[in-house]
């Protein structure tokens, strides 16, 4: 009888780098009898291009073989060519690990083995057992690092305070943002309300030699030109009725620091010209004032408007676009990377239930709201998926026990405007779904299926097997069928 409290074993993507195909096939068959998903090459110059392409957890490597077809099983550098492999896999595949298969398993070559980053070191003629033992064994290594990694991804980085982050559009922009702060270029972000463009604009401020000075942030939507023009640059005592004292205006006041201008888009023209004036001087002149001030001030600035076509039409002027698009850094809407709803989910669920119930343990999600909160598309963005998270914290709160149980976030407690809504936010019509199946086969349903589901979980493969409702061997087995990744 089988113990049902048992783990369940690791499914791992496999390279087998061995000349002998009989053996690799061999191998091959041992690994995939528990679920393994295995990729075969047959020399140094496949595995390479493999390593460089693939994702691998673990690469199970022969010690002797040819380089490429017509070599001796020696590498460039004098080693074996099995040596060589493990070079590459510690260079290109840096999470892996790698398993040495030989015929000569001598105690100096599994020492130089070890000494490469090999994980162990298993003799021919193999005992399967032994030998799946061990790719099992590495298996687990290496998904406990990736998961290591990825909870390392939710801890926010220094300069990067409450940016939950993990999808690849949203890892190109920290690096952008890494990459520009250090300058004194402007910078402008665009995209739409709710995206998270003020986090950025600190990130920008924090990861640049001007962090430890003021980063000062003012809206310039619903603003009136006098005030706005009275807040960016000061006035002096008697400017106008009520300045009964000089005050230094935001420019002033940032000196040294970081001025960020969010939804610039919505000011005056008339103020869009002595703006310009500013960046390009660097002087600032106080209402009621002649006198000129220098101030030394990285821009940043943020817009959910579309600058084409309001330079085009006349209501921003091209030319403080052209000096305030320094670097330009634009942030997808939610739904264009659901894969970091997840971490926003529970990074939010942490952060409210710690304010609400200090000491106590983090709430869990279930699957089943987890997954609709992923598959709604959010019209406003983080920001609200924050909201909604916030109050469904609090609603399971309120559902707990009277003995202050284990609280439990769970489809209940999602607000009835997101359950009635369809995927696009938009209230469900209720009516059929455009567009017609017919004449699309099986295999394409299913292969779209994997995807979209695959996309929708974040690439985590328990999560879309239990979605699809097929078991987790059945789902690897699917991936390597349709070469989905």
């Amino acid at each position: 009888m089988s113990d049902t409290n048992a783990p369940e074993q690791v499914v791992a993507q496999v390279l087998i780098v061995e000349d002998e195909p009989e053996h690799a096939d061999v191998m091959a068959e041992a690994l995939r009898r528990p679920g393994h998903i295995c990729t075969i090459v047959n020399g140094i110059e496949d595995a390479a291009n493999e390593l460089r392409h693939g994702s691998f957890d673990v690469i199970v490597t022969d010690l002797r073989m040819p380089e490429s077809a017509g070599k001796e099983g020696v590498s460039a550098d004098g080693g074996n060519a099995g040596m060589r492999v493990l070079q590459l896999a510690g260079e290109l595949q840096p999470d892996a690990e790698t398993i040495m298969v030989t015929a000569h398993g001598d105690v100096p070559t599994a020492r130089d083995a070890f000494k490469h980053g090999a994980f162990d070191f298993v003799q021919k003629p193999l005992d399967l057992v032994v030998f799946r033992s061990a790719v099992n064994r590495a298996a687990d290594q290496a998904v406990l690092r990736s998961e290591s990694g990825e909870l390392k991804e939710l801890i926010q980085h220094d300069g990067f305070e409450g940016i939950v982050a993990g999808s690849e559009p949203m890892r190109k922009i920290l690096k952008t943002v890494k990459t520009v702060a250090n300058s004194k270029i402007p910078v402008l972000i665009t995209g739409e309300s709710g995206t998270g463009k003020e986090l950025i604009a600190q990130a920008v401020h924090n990861n640049s030699p001007r962090s430890n000075e003021r980063f000062v942030t003012m809206n310039c939507a619903g603003q009136a030109e006098s005030l706005l023009e009275d807040q960016l640059f000061g006035h002096v005592k008697g400017a106008f009725t009520g300045a009964e004292k000089d005050r230094e205006g935001v420019f002033e006041y940032a000196d040294g620091g970081t001025v960020f201008l969010d939804e610039i888009g919505d000011m005056p023209l008339a103020m869009q010209a002595k703006l310009l004036r500013v960046l390009e001087s660097g002087e600032v002149v106080r209402l009621g004032s002649n006198e000129t001030k220098h101030v030394d001030v990285r821009f940043v600035s943020a817009t959910n408007r579309d600058f084409s076509q309001m330079t085009a039409d006349g209501s921003f002027r091209q030319d403080l676009f052209f000096r305030i698009n320094g670097a330009h850094i634009h942030l997808p809407p939610l739904r264009e990377r659901r894969e970091d709803i997840p971490r926003i989910v529970r990074h939010a669920i942490s952060k409210f239930a710690g304010d609400l119930l200090p000491g106590q343990s983090t709430p869990e999600i279930s699957d089943a709201a987890l997954m609709r909160l992923t598959g709604y598309a959010w019209p406003g963005n983080v920001r609200q998926l924050i909201n909604v998270v916030e109050n469904m914290v609090v609603m399971a709160i309120g559902d707990r026990d009277d003995d202050g149980g284990t609280v439990r976030v769970e489809v209940g407690h999602i607000p009835a405007e997101i359950m009635s809504s369809d995927a696009d936010g938009l209230p469900d019509s209720g009516g059929a779904q455009t567009g017609s199946l017919a004449g699309t086969s099986l295999e394409q349903l299913e292969k779209q299926a994997i995807r979209e589901t695959l996309k929708l979980t974040g690439g985590n493969r328990e999560q879309t097997a239990k979605l699809l409702g097929i078991g987790e061997r059945t789902l690897y087995r699917k991936l390597k069928e349709y070469g989905l990744r």
